[in-house]
């Protein structure tokens, strides 16, 4: 957090913030392009693990996506810090296509057991994950969404845009000219 509040701070603000010393920080990394790759390194292995540990192959789609909710609230810290620091061109071997597509895999399966939306194909809803719980993340952080809520309104938002209809039915999208009309 020390980065994401401070993105300019040298090492000695960096240490000060998070309550070492220069020497402590400077042997564990001596610069902070070191820090940055290596906390990207530990946030993607972190939410790679997070992913694994949902159990979204095996799982009831809900009770996994509510296990993948909390686990990934457990290192909002980390969310925020990709948040800030990712960069489209950084390549990590195992990186996040790894996770991406452990969650795709897990969307098609819950629109196959009829629990997601069959109307939205699943790499949408990966995003729309994705974007959800990430931009709440950092809602939370600005004092927008309170923390004790959380949990509960990312599954809500996310379920109330996903879940199936009656006997598998897509929830109706509105036509352009009805839309209009709702505004």
């Amino acid at each position: 957090m020390a980065l994401v509040d401070n993105p300019r701070a040298t090492l000695q603000e960096l240490a000060r913030a998070v309550g070492i010393s220069k020497a402590t920080l400077y042997r564990f990394c001596q610069t902070r392009e070191q820090l940055t790759q290596m906390l990207m390194e530990h946030s993607i292995e972190t939410f790679s693990a997070v992913i694994r540990a949902a159990q979204l192959e095996t799982a009831p789609p809900l009770e996994a996506l509510r296990r993948l909710i909390a686990d990934n609230l457990r290192h909002r810290e980390l969310v925020l810090f990709l948040l800030h620091y990712w960069k489209e061109n950084t390549f990590m071997p195992d990186g996040p296509e790894e996770s991406e597509a452990m969650l795709d895999a897990f969307f098609l399966r819950g629109q196959q057991l009829n629990v997601f939306r069959i109307d939205i194909p699943a790499p949408a809803l990966t995003e729309i994950w994705n974007s959800l719980w990430a931009g709440l993340v950092e809602a939370e952080r600005r004092g927008r969404v309170a923390r004790s809520g959380l949990p509960s309104l990312i599954e809500s938002a996310f379920l109330k845009g996903t879940l199936a209809g009656p006997a598998g039915v897509p929830t109706p999208t509105l036509t352009p000219a009805a839309a209009h009309e709702a505004d």
